[in-house]
């Protein structure tokens, strides 16, 4: 069994402006479509929208690059923290194909979505990059609940709470024994760091004082885990 140390916190940010009230109104209409299509169903959630998770650092990362080498100035870290959450959101990924088993119409939704979601973030992200962050900042808040809800799901024995997958022991350096409730512990560390970063992101682009700690790279769980007594 797996401890996590570092503590835990909900956190969201109060829509102050046209721009976070557009972004938190997207959150919330992609929330509600999430919740009929699977429920419960928080494994085959959790690959249908990591698949979408994935995208924004991907894009963040690709056009801040290609501003930095127009502009000839420097991206203060944030191409490689843009990296490594969309490299960490693939993990995400990666460790619930092992978990839920995509059916063919899951299959179907996500290169449809992937597809529509990615043009409409590239665009987004040209013509507005803090309205982009914060609407990433509001994804990560609801994934933070959904994870939570699906350790509810964990903790009452309305889902099974089976070995780790491989992938995710040798990603997150979980011990033999870890079990799927570590795994989304974990998860949800990852996704709250995600909604902390872009937050910050989205604040500092508007001109607003931020804490740099928030913008390191995501969390070393090797340091944020201990076997439990």
């Amino acid at each position: 069994m797996v401890e996590v140390v570092k503590p835990f916190a909900e956190r969201h940010h109060q829509p102050q402006d046209a721009g976070d009230a557009f972004a938190y109104g997207v959150t919330k209409m992609l929330r509600f479509f999430a919740d009929t299509l699977f429920a419960r169903r928080y494994g085959h959630r959790a690959i249908v929208l990591e698949t979408v998770a994935a995208v924004p650092g991907m894009v963040g990362a690709t056009l801040t690059h290609l501003r930095c080498l127009r502009r000839m100035v420097d991206d203060h870290g944030w191409i490689r923290t843009l990296m490594e959450e969309a490299e960490n959101e693939r993990m995400h990924l990666m460790t619930f194909i092992e978990v839920a088993k995509p059916n063919l119409f899951e299959r179907m939704l996500i290169l449809t979505v992937q597809w529509l979601f990615y043009l409409g973030f590239f665009c987004l992200y040209l013509v507005a990059p803090r309205v982009a962050h914060r609407l990433v900042g509001y994804f990560e808040e609801e994934a933070v609940i959904s994870y939570t809800h699906y350790l509810a799901e964990i903790d009452t024995g309305r889902h099974a709470n089976g070995p780790a997958p491989a992938i995710a022991r040798h990603y997150w350096h979980l011990p033999a024994d870890a079990t799927l409730r570590d795994v989304v512990l974990v998860i949800r560390e990852d996704e709250a760091h995600h909604r902390d970063v872009n937050h910050g992101f989205a604040s500092e682009l508007a001109g607003e004082p931020v804490d740099h700690a928030d913008h390191a790279p995501y969390p070393d769980h090797a340091e944020d885990i201990r076997m439990a007594a």
